[in-house]
């Protein structure tokens, strides 16, 4: 039975069938399954001869080459890897050759070490096709193999680093608390985004030579994540913990389109970012490198560059932003800086930031509020809320309450937003009842859900002494199902971006998982005049590096996306 005030379906259309395992097709099986040690397992060294084609050279880049079994042994390995030694050629691909070595197993795979190799003649092959993802990849160690079936993008957060992309069969992965509830269901997603990912590799340990692995196509370069490819080919191999396709053809790319900024309905228009570290050095040009952000004076005037374009291009009225540098309100702050710049951009150059004072909170970043007093006015003093987590983890929130105005005057109902950053996931000193406790939730889960518990109980008191309709918006690092976000659902609070019918929304893409970090979350009395909601994915599916290979624009000014929440707020 759904719990009260959340979405009745766990998943829609190809989400529920990949969770259930009932969409997932099924690669036939070899003729004649390899001897594998898993990874970790005891390793079996013997004498092997091995007849068979090369079905992919990567003496350079893996140190050695793919050989494919003619006809296997009954206990012999369908495939191998055959070690590239000095001194001993290395047949090209589509050479048929035997090969007597000592045969072992590496990472999971059969590992051959020649002592002698011999050209024969060559006989026709043809990779194996997969309809589908297949039940067990350590069957095919070694194999060349084309898949039929497209696979979606999900991530490339090693594309730079390592040439991989992380793919996967029927659509996108999503981070499985984003759709599960933590424990059982989490781990039901967990196990089906295992079954349907592959990495896709470029036959290199290191960083491809040109700054993108060869088999995407020059028009590709730019790949967004969601972005759909076929005709993928390769050897199945396993190295650094995961099964991947050692590509051996380039593929067919159908990208993923850049989005246009969202047209969201409503009167008033309600936006939270986290800008990724937006430190301004000393705020005269000196004081690089910063703590936390940019690097160089270019590096910054990139990423303020960005933002500006980012936070103009949504044309809201009020904007909660996380990790903004703490340092004060003055003339040379960071958020004193980034409003300068939105409105040297114009046209209207009516942006305000709210200034709390200290802080808020003694971290090195904090959360802001910015607003345009053309369209909105702070109606009272700032809010914050200190002690507890907020004093040694969770960064201290900011309420202010606003109301519209037209020509200077009140123009229709007042309303709250408080900004919210919430501990990060990143284990590092976490124990007791912070520690992963193994349901999807991560580490510092307590924290943040004492956080939560919190901010519920400061709105209960009204803590700028005005009004019911209150927007709680920022980075919760907490996925849509996890427990901080529950206990907000529990107490009647909305989720404008919760809509079963559709495929879950996302800010943030973590190791090739698509979710959502960044949530606003309404009290009923608002939640009843919302119009509509989007995100605008302008960082989390692009490369890491667009920022340092496009000159200008949105595009990976920061590794979150933007929400928008359009509400009905002004006088008919």
């Amino acid at each position: 039975m759904p719990l009260p005030n959340r979405p009745a379906r766990l998943l829609p259309g190809l989400l529920a069938c990949a969770l259930l395992a009932a969409c997932r097709a099924t690669a036939p099986a070899p003729a004649t399954s390899p001897v594998v040690d898993a990874p970790g397992a005891a390793v079996t060294v013997r004498d092997v001869v091995v007849d068979g084609r090369v079905t992919g050279a990567f003496a350079e880049g893996l140190g050695g080459w793919f050989l494919q079994a003619a006809t296997p042994a009954r206990d012999g390995p369908a495939a191998v890897f055959v070690e590239a030694l000095d001194g001993m050629a290395v047949p090209a691909a589509g050479a048929h050759v035997r090969v007597r070595g000592t045969l072992r197993s590496l990472d999971g795979l059969p590992t051959l070490q020649p002592a002698r190799v011999d050209t024969l003649a060559t006989p026709a092959l043809t990779p194996l096709r997969l309809a589908g993802a297949p039940d067990d990849w350590s069957r095919l160690a070694g194999q060349w193999v084309r898949i039929d079936a497209p696979l979606t993008v999900s991530g490339q957060h090693d594309r730079a680093r390592r040439g991989t992309l992380v793919a996967s069969f029927d659509g996108r992965l999503y981070v499985p608390s984003e759709i599960g509830w933590p424990g059982a269901q989490a781990a039901m997603v967990e196990a089906a985004n295992a079954d349907r990912r592959i990495l896709l590799d470029d036959g290199r340990d290191d960083a491809p030579a040109d700054g993108a692995p060869w088999y995407l196509p020059e028009t590709a370069r730019a790949l967004r994540s969601g972005s759909v490819l076929t005709g993928v080919e390769g050897i199945v191999d396993h190295r650094h913990g995961d099964w991947r396709l050692q590509l051996t053809a380039p593929v067919a790319v159908a990208p993923a389109p850049r989005p246009a900024p969202p047209q969201v309905d409503g009167d008033v228009r309600i936006a939270a970012f986290n800008l990724e570290n937006l430190f301004n050095g000393d705020g005269r040009g000196g004081g690089f490198p910063t703590a936390r952000g940019a690097e160089t004076p270019a590096a910054y005037a990139r990423q303020l560059e960005g933002l500006v374009a980012t936070i103009t291009a949504l044309d809201v009225d009020v904007a909660a932003l996380m990790e903004l540098e703490n340092d004060g309100y003055g003339p040379d702050s960071s958020i004193a800086q980034l409003v300068d710049a939105l409105n040297a951009a114009g046209p209207a150059r009516d942006w305000r930031f709210v200034g709390a004072g200290e802080g808020p909170g003694s971290d090195s970043i904090r959360v802001g509020l910015i607003y345009r007093d053309t369209r909105v006015r702070p109606q009272g003093a700032p809010a914050t809320l200190g002690g507890g987590p907020f004093e040694r983890s969770s960064r201290v929130p900011l309420a202010q309450t606003f109301m519209p105005v037209r020509g200077g005057r009140p123009d229709g109902a007042d309303f709250s937003v408080v900004a919210v950053h919430f501990k990060s996931k990143g284990c590092g000193s976490a124990d007791g009842a912070d520690a992963d406790r193994g349901d999807g939730q991560a580490c510092w889960n307590a924290t943040r859900t004492e956080s939560a518990r919190r901010v519920l109980d400061w709105l209960a008191r009204m803590p700028t002494g005005r009004s019911e309709r209150v927007a709680v918006v920022g980075d919760f690092n907490a996925y849509a199902r996890e427990d901080p976000l529950r206990l907000f659902y529990d107490a009647g609070w909305r989720d404008p971006f919760a809509d079963a019918s559709k495929a879950p929304p996302h800010s943030f893409v973590f190791d090739g998982q698509a979710g959502r970090l960044d949530h606003a979350l309404l009290s009923p009395a608002l939640a009843a005049r919302v119009a509509g909601a989007a995100k605008w994915h302008t960082n989390a599916d692009e490369p890491a590096d667009m920022r340092e290979r496009e000159a200008a624009g949105p595009w990976r000014s920061s590794d979150h996306d933007p929400l928008v929440v359009g509400l009905r707020l002004r006088a008919r």
